[in-house]
């Protein structure tokens, strides 16, 4: 599996979205200039995540916005999920309950062993994102803010 810009971009965004967010609502503005990400990518980032109800907007002179339950409760597969739809490695129709393999394009399911191969990544990575909370990042990032200040740069992937 490789994640596009959209999930790499995003998890960045909501990661400075939850460190920030204590000094009130957030600003696409803000994140955008941290993070080195177009304005108008970034709206369309914040309006999956807010699709999804990980992310909440605020209307009016102090508008923003901030994270719709707390941190410890999001974890990088919502996140992911939320901005690339599925994230298996591999797109198997006799994984996925297909009644009809044939019509579905697999006509060997029934003895097909890859399939085996294929589950075992997709539920590799689906355990790894799951366990991977929201707040664990915004807990390292501020700890890599207070050692490097405000010189630190953000990443480029």
């Amino acid at each position: 599996m490789k994640l596009t810009t959209r999930g790499r971009y995003g998890l960045r965004a909501l990661i400075d979205l939850a460190v920030h967010e204590m000094d009130g609502t957030v600003s696409v503005q803000s994140i955008a200039q941290r993070q080195q990400i177009s304005e108008s990518y970034l709206e369309q980032l914040i309006r999956s995540l807010k699709k999804a109800g990980l992310v909440e907007s605020v209307r009016g002179a102090g508008g923003g916005y901030h994270l719709a339950k707390p941190a410890s409760e999001i974890s990088v597969g919502d996140i992911l999920r939320a901005l690339e739809g599925d994230i298996d490695a591999v797109s198997c129709p006799a994984l996925k309950g297909v009644e009809t393999d044939v019509a579905a394009g697999c006509a060997g399911s029934d003895w097909c062993v890859t399939k085996y191969v294929w589950k075992q990544i997709n539920d590799a990575i689906s355990d790894a994102v799951d366990s991977i909370m929201l707040d664990q990042l915004v807990n390292e990032s501020r700890e890599l803010l207070e050692e490097n200040g405000a010189e630190a740069v953000p990443c480029r992937n």
